[in-house]
């Protein structure tokens, strides 16, 4: 009697710590997913590259004369947030939140 006791003990045992093993490995797996990427400086060294403006009314049109007031990011295609967010990411800033409103020169129209 005294070894089916240890055994189901044992077997508890195990599946508890096999359950703490795989909550700890989803939390792990998720949690970047929920984290919040940093929001884009227009001082980053890409962001100066490509144009960045975080307020998208205050591009140099001298600059970039292509850009139109009704261009932002928000109604880019590349842009991933959702509408009326005022902030999403863009794989082209890999890592960094864009301004919803704001604009950069590899701009494309949302089909």
């Amino acid at each position: 009697m005294k070894n089916a006791t240890r055994n189901t003990q044992r077997r508890d045992f195990l599946r508890a710590g096999t359950a703490l093993v795989a909550a700890s490995a989803a939390a792990l797996v998720t949690a970047p997913a929920h984290a919040q990427a940093g929001k884009l400086e227009e001082k980053d060294a890409q962001a100066v590259a490509l144009g960045y403006r975080n307020d998208g009314s205050k591009v140099d049109q001298a600059k970039y004369p292509k850009h139109a007031a009704t261009q932002v990011c928000g109604n880019c295609q590349v842009y991933q947030g959702k509408a009326g967010d005022a902030s999403g990411a863009c794989p082209i800033f890999a890592g960094k939140q864009v301004n919803a409103k704001g604009w950069c020169s590899a701009w494309v129209k949302k089909a």
